[in-house]
Protein backbone atom coordinates (compact mmCIF):
# COMPACT_ATOMS: atom_id res chain seq x y z
CA UNK A 1 0.00 0.00 0.00
CA UNK A 2 2.87 2.32 0.81
CA UNK A 3 4.37 1.68 -2.63
CA UNK A 4 1.07 2.63 -4.27
CA UNK A 5 0.91 5.83 -2.22
CA UNK A 6 4.45 6.77 -3.26
CA UNK A 7 3.61 6.04 -6.88
CA UNK A 8 0.52 8.24 -6.75
CA UNK A 9 2.44 11.06 -5.08
CA UNK A 10 5.25 10.82 -7.62
CA UNK A 11 2.72 10.87 -10.46
CA UNK A 12 1.06 14.00 -9.10
CA UNK A 13 4.41 15.70 -8.63
CA UNK A 14 5.48 14.77 -12.14
CA UNK A 15 2.25 16.18 -13.57
CA UNK A 16 2.71 19.43 -11.64
CA UNK A 17 6.26 19.70 -12.93
CA UNK A 18 5.15 18.97 -16.49
CA UNK A 19 2.71 21.87 -16.31
CA UNK A 20 5.66 24.22 -15.88
CA UNK A 21 6.89 23.30 -19.37
CA UNK A 22 3.44 23.18 -21.01
CA UNK A 23 2.51 25.67 -23.71
CA UNK A 24 1.07 28.75 -21.99
CA UNK A 25 -0.66 29.87 -25.18
CA UNK A 26 -3.22 27.03 -25.05
CA UNK A 27 -3.78 27.07 -21.29
CA UNK A 28 -7.04 29.03 -21.54
CA UNK A 29 -8.30 27.33 -24.68
CA UNK A 30 -11.45 25.16 -24.36
CA UNK A 31 -10.74 21.76 -22.74
CA UNK A 32 -7.02 22.50 -22.35
CA UNK A 33 -6.73 23.76 -18.77
CA UNK A 34 -7.15 20.24 -17.40
CA UNK A 35 -7.22 16.68 -18.78
CA UNK A 36 -10.49 16.09 -16.89
CA UNK A 37 -12.92 16.97 -19.75
CA UNK A 38 -11.07 14.73 -22.21
CA UNK A 39 -10.90 11.85 -19.72
CA UNK A 40 -14.55 12.24 -18.72
CA UNK A 41 -15.71 12.21 -22.36
CA UNK A 42 -13.53 9.16 -23.03
CA UNK A 43 -14.93 7.36 -19.98
CA UNK A 44 -18.47 8.14 -21.11
CA UNK A 45 -17.51 6.74 -24.52
CA UNK A 46 -16.33 3.50 -22.92
CA UNK A 47 -19.47 3.40 -20.77
CA UNK A 48 -21.59 3.71 -23.92
CA UNK A 49 -19.62 0.86 -25.46
CA UNK A 50 -20.83 -1.29 -22.59
CA UNK A 51 -24.36 0.05 -22.08
CA UNK A 52 -25.26 0.89 -25.70
CA UNK A 53 -25.37 -2.69 -27.03
CA UNK A 54 -27.36 -3.80 -24.00
CA UNK A 55 -29.89 -1.01 -24.60
CA UNK A 56 -30.18 -1.77 -28.32
CA UNK A 57 -30.13 -5.56 -27.99
CA UNK A 58 -33.90 -6.02 -28.14
CA UNK A 59 -34.71 -2.86 -30.06
CA UNK A 60 -35.00 -2.20 -33.76
CA UNK A 61 -31.91 -0.63 -35.38
CA UNK A 62 -31.95 2.97 -36.52
CA UNK A 63 -31.18 3.61 -40.17
CA UNK A 64 -29.74 7.13 -39.81
CA UNK A 65 -29.14 7.57 -43.54
CA UNK A 66 -29.57 11.35 -43.58
CA UNK A 67 -27.68 11.71 -40.32
CA UNK A 68 -24.75 9.77 -41.74
CA UNK A 69 -24.67 11.88 -44.90
CA UNK A 70 -24.61 15.12 -42.90
CA UNK A 71 -22.07 13.78 -40.40
CA UNK A 72 -19.66 12.40 -42.99
CA UNK A 73 -19.61 15.52 -45.15
CA UNK A 74 -19.30 17.70 -42.06
CA UNK A 75 -16.17 15.72 -41.18
CA UNK A 76 -14.91 16.26 -44.73
CA UNK A 77 -15.25 20.02 -44.26
CA UNK A 78 -13.62 19.96 -40.80
CA UNK A 79 -10.66 17.86 -41.90
CA UNK A 80 -10.17 19.91 -45.06
CA UNK A 81 -10.08 23.06 -42.94
CA UNK A 82 -7.49 21.53 -40.61
CA UNK A 83 -5.29 20.31 -43.47
CA UNK A 84 -5.54 23.66 -45.24
CA UNK A 85 -4.68 25.67 -42.13
CA UNK A 86 -1.70 23.45 -41.30
CA UNK A 87 -0.34 23.63 -44.84
CA UNK A 88 -0.76 27.39 -45.27
CA UNK A 89 0.38 28.16 -41.74
CA UNK A 90 3.49 26.00 -42.10
CA UNK A 91 4.38 27.61 -45.43
CA UNK A 92 3.89 31.11 -44.06
CA UNK A 93 6.04 30.29 -41.02
CA UNK A 94 8.77 28.79 -43.22
CA UNK A 95 8.51 25.33 -41.68
CA UNK A 96 10.86 22.53 -42.66
CA UNK A 97 9.27 19.18 -43.47
CA UNK A 98 12.31 17.30 -42.16
CA UNK A 99 13.10 19.04 -38.88
CA UNK A 100 10.99 21.73 -37.24
CA UNK A 101 11.35 22.61 -33.54
CA UNK A 102 8.35 23.90 -31.57
CA UNK A 103 8.04 27.66 -31.27
CA UNK A 104 5.99 28.88 -28.33
CA UNK A 105 5.87 32.45 -29.58
CA UNK A 106 2.72 34.45 -30.27
CA UNK A 107 3.64 34.86 -33.91
CA UNK A 108 0.45 34.88 -35.95
CA UNK A 109 1.50 31.88 -38.03
CA UNK A 110 2.57 29.85 -35.00
CA UNK A 111 -0.75 30.54 -33.29
CA UNK A 112 -2.54 29.63 -36.52
CA UNK A 113 -0.81 26.24 -36.56
CA UNK A 114 -1.51 25.67 -32.87
CA UNK A 115 -5.19 26.52 -33.46
CA UNK A 116 -5.41 24.07 -36.38
CA UNK A 117 -3.85 21.35 -34.22
CA UNK A 118 -6.39 22.11 -31.49
CA UNK A 119 -9.19 21.58 -34.03
CA UNK A 120 -7.51 18.34 -35.02
CA UNK A 121 -7.68 17.21 -31.38
CA UNK A 122 -11.36 18.21 -31.23
CA UNK A 123 -12.06 16.22 -34.39
CA UNK A 124 -10.82 13.09 -32.64
CA UNK A 125 -13.46 13.58 -29.98
CA UNK A 126 -16.14 14.10 -32.63
CA UNK A 127 -15.10 10.81 -34.21
CA UNK A 128 -16.48 8.99 -31.16
CA UNK A 129 -19.78 9.36 -33.04
CA UNK A 130 -18.54 6.70 -35.49
CA UNK A 131 -19.01 4.16 -32.72
CA UNK A 132 -22.29 5.66 -31.53
CA UNK A 133 -23.78 5.24 -35.00
CA UNK A 134 -22.56 1.65 -35.19
CA UNK A 135 -24.29 0.78 -31.95
CA UNK A 136 -27.52 2.63 -32.73
CA UNK A 137 -27.66 0.69 -35.99
CA UNK A 138 -26.87 -2.54 -34.12
CA UNK A 139 -23.64 -3.17 -36.01
CA UNK A 140 -22.03 -4.49 -32.84
CA UNK A 141 -19.58 -6.72 -34.67
CA UNK A 142 -18.01 -3.66 -36.30
CA UNK A 143 -16.93 -2.23 -32.94
CA UNK A 144 -13.65 -4.12 -33.02
CA UNK A 145 -10.58 -3.75 -30.84
CA UNK A 146 -8.90 -1.75 -33.61
CA UNK A 147 -11.90 0.57 -33.79
CA UNK A 148 -12.02 1.27 -30.06
CA UNK A 149 -8.24 1.43 -29.64
CA UNK A 150 -7.87 3.99 -32.41
CA UNK A 151 -10.73 6.24 -31.34
CA UNK A 152 -10.04 6.27 -27.61
CA UNK A 153 -6.27 6.69 -27.73
CA UNK A 154 -6.17 9.38 -30.44
CA UNK A 155 -8.40 11.76 -28.47
CA UNK A 156 -6.45 11.35 -25.24
CA UNK A 157 -2.97 11.40 -26.77
CA UNK A 158 -3.66 14.49 -28.84
CA UNK A 159 -4.71 16.37 -25.70
CA UNK A 160 -1.16 15.70 -24.53
CA UNK A 161 0.19 16.81 -27.89
CA UNK A 162 -1.70 20.11 -27.83
CA UNK A 163 -0.82 20.76 -24.20
CA UNK A 164 2.94 20.43 -24.72
CA UNK A 165 3.85 20.50 -28.42
CA UNK A 166 1.17 22.36 -30.46
CA UNK A 167 3.52 23.24 -33.27
CA UNK A 168 6.78 22.28 -34.90
CA UNK A 169 6.79 18.79 -36.35
CA UNK A 170 3.39 18.04 -34.85
CA UNK A 171 1.94 19.64 -37.97
CA UNK A 172 3.38 16.91 -40.19
CA UNK A 173 1.45 13.86 -38.97
CA UNK A 174 -1.74 15.82 -38.30
CA UNK A 175 -1.63 17.32 -41.79
CA UNK A 176 -1.25 13.94 -43.46
CA UNK A 177 -3.92 12.30 -41.32
CA UNK A 178 -6.49 15.06 -41.79
CA UNK A 179 -5.91 14.95 -45.56
CA UNK A 180 -6.53 11.20 -45.56
CA UNK A 181 -9.68 11.73 -43.52
CA UNK A 182 -11.00 14.09 -46.20
CA UNK A 183 -10.84 11.16 -48.63
CA UNK A 184 -12.22 8.66 -46.12
CA UNK A 185 -15.21 10.64 -44.92
CA UNK A 186 -15.89 11.70 -48.49
CA UNK A 187 -16.08 8.01 -49.36
CA UNK A 188 -18.45 7.30 -46.45
CA UNK A 189 -20.64 10.28 -47.34
CA UNK A 190 -20.99 9.15 -50.94
CA UNK A 191 -21.60 5.54 -49.90
CA UNK A 192 -24.39 6.67 -47.55
CA UNK A 193 -26.46 7.76 -50.57
CA UNK A 194 -27.10 4.12 -51.40
CA UNK A 195 -26.30 1.37 -53.92
CA UNK A 196 -26.66 3.64 -56.95
CA UNK A 197 -23.60 5.59 -55.82
CA UNK A 198 -21.83 2.80 -54.00
CA UNK A 199 -21.29 0.74 -57.15
CA UNK A 200 -18.87 3.42 -58.35
CA UNK A 201 -16.87 3.38 -55.10
CA UNK A 202 -14.41 0.65 -56.05
CA UNK A 203 -11.48 2.14 -54.18
CA UNK A 204 -12.34 1.16 -50.60
CA UNK A 205 -9.29 -1.01 -49.96
CA UNK A 206 -6.93 1.74 -51.12
CA UNK A 207 -7.98 3.84 -48.12
CA UNK A 208 -6.49 1.20 -45.86
CA UNK A 209 -3.34 1.02 -48.00
CA UNK A 210 -2.93 4.80 -47.79
CA UNK A 211 -3.28 4.65 -44.02
CA UNK A 212 -0.62 1.97 -43.70
CA UNK A 213 1.69 4.08 -45.87
CA UNK A 214 0.98 6.97 -43.52
CA UNK A 215 2.19 4.97 -40.50
CA UNK A 216 5.41 3.97 -42.27
CA UNK A 217 6.04 7.59 -43.25
CA UNK A 218 5.45 8.62 -39.63
CA UNK A 219 8.04 6.13 -38.38
CA UNK A 220 10.54 7.19 -41.03
CA UNK A 221 10.00 10.88 -40.33
CA UNK A 222 10.35 10.50 -36.56
CA UNK A 223 13.33 8.17 -36.94
CA UNK A 224 15.09 10.64 -39.21
CA UNK A 225 14.54 13.42 -36.68
CA UNK A 226 16.01 11.30 -33.88
CA UNK A 227 18.97 10.26 -36.04
CA UNK A 228 19.81 13.83 -37.05
CA UNK A 229 19.28 15.23 -33.55
CA UNK A 230 16.40 17.49 -34.51
CA UNK A 231 15.55 19.75 -31.52
CA UNK A 232 11.98 18.50 -31.34
CA UNK A 233 11.05 16.69 -28.08
CA UNK A 234 12.51 13.17 -28.34
CA UNK A 235 9.79 11.71 -26.11
CA UNK A 236 7.22 12.76 -28.69
CA UNK A 237 9.17 11.12 -31.50
CA UNK A 238 9.57 7.82 -29.64
CA UNK A 239 5.89 7.88 -28.70
CA UNK A 240 4.94 8.39 -32.36
CA UNK A 241 7.12 5.50 -33.47
CA UNK A 242 5.69 3.12 -30.86
CA UNK A 243 2.14 4.21 -31.59
CA UNK A 244 2.58 3.86 -35.36
CA UNK A 245 3.98 0.34 -34.94
CA UNK A 246 0.81 -0.76 -33.14
CA UNK A 247 -1.29 0.58 -36.02
CA UNK A 248 0.84 -1.12 -38.65
CA UNK A 249 0.24 -4.42 -36.88
CA UNK A 250 -3.50 -3.87 -36.39
CA UNK A 251 -4.21 -2.38 -39.82
CA UNK A 252 -2.01 -4.98 -41.47
CA UNK A 253 -4.03 -7.72 -39.84
CA UNK A 254 -7.26 -6.02 -40.91
CA UNK A 255 -6.06 -5.72 -44.51
CA UNK A 256 -5.03 -9.36 -44.62
CA UNK A 257 -8.29 -10.61 -43.10
CA UNK A 258 -10.39 -8.41 -45.39
CA UNK A 259 -8.62 -8.42 -48.74
CA UNK A 260 -6.02 -11.20 -48.81
CA UNK A 261 -7.43 -14.09 -46.85
CA UNK A 262 -9.51 -16.48 -48.97
CA UNK A 263 -12.88 -16.95 -47.24
CA UNK A 264 -14.20 -20.49 -46.84
CA UNK A 265 -17.63 -19.38 -47.95
CA UNK A 266 -18.73 -16.10 -49.50
CA UNK A 267 -22.37 -15.23 -48.83
CA UNK A 268 -24.18 -14.03 -51.92
CA UNK A 269 -25.63 -11.12 -50.00
CA UNK A 270 -22.18 -9.77 -49.25
CA UNK A 271 -22.50 -7.20 -52.02
CA UNK A 272 -25.20 -5.29 -50.17
CA UNK A 273 -24.68 -2.73 -47.46
CA UNK A 274 -26.93 -1.10 -44.92
CA UNK A 275 -27.52 2.57 -45.68
CA UNK A 276 -25.39 2.10 -48.76
CA UNK A 277 -22.22 1.84 -46.69
CA UNK A 278 -19.46 -0.63 -47.40
CA UNK A 279 -16.42 1.01 -45.91
CA UNK A 280 -13.52 0.77 -43.55
CA UNK A 281 -14.04 3.56 -41.06
CA UNK A 282 -10.49 4.58 -40.25
CA UNK A 283 -9.61 1.22 -41.65
CA UNK A 284 -12.38 -0.81 -40.02
CA UNK A 285 -14.55 -3.03 -42.16
CA UNK A 286 -18.15 -1.89 -42.42
CA UNK A 287 -19.61 -4.53 -44.69
CA UNK A 288 -23.33 -4.27 -44.10
CA UNK A 289 -26.67 -5.21 -45.62
CA UNK A 290 -28.90 -2.83 -47.57
CA UNK A 291 -32.59 -2.95 -48.20
CA UNK A 292 -33.38 -4.41 -51.60
CA UNK A 293 -35.49 -1.59 -53.11
CA UNK A 294 -36.88 -0.94 -49.65
CA UNK A 295 -38.41 -4.41 -49.40
CA UNK A 296 -35.77 -6.52 -47.72
CA UNK A 297 -36.92 -7.79 -44.34
CA UNK A 298 -34.83 -7.33 -41.20
CA UNK A 299 -34.42 -10.14 -38.70
CA UNK A 300 -36.18 -8.21 -35.98
CA UNK A 301 -38.71 -6.00 -37.60
CA UNK A 302 -38.43 -2.99 -39.84
CA UNK A 303 -35.56 -0.55 -39.57
CA UNK A 304 -36.42 2.67 -37.81
CA UNK A 305 -36.61 5.72 -40.00
CA UNK A 306 -35.23 9.08 -39.00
Amino acid sequence: MEAVTHFMNDTVEFYRWSLTIADKRVEKWPMMSSPAPTLVISCLYLLFLWAGPKYMQNREPFQLRKTLIVYNFSMVILNFYIAKELLLGARAAGYSYLCQPVSYSNDVNEVRIASALWWYYISKGVEYLDTVFFILRRKFNQVSFLHVYHHCTMFILWWIGIKWVPGGQSFFGAGINSSIHVLMYGYYGLAAFGPKIQKFLWWKKYLTIIQMIQFHVTIGHAGYSLYTGCPFPAWMQWALIGYAVTFIILFGNFYYQTYRRTPHSAPKAAKSVTNGISTATNGYNKLEEVEDNGKKQQKKGRVKRE
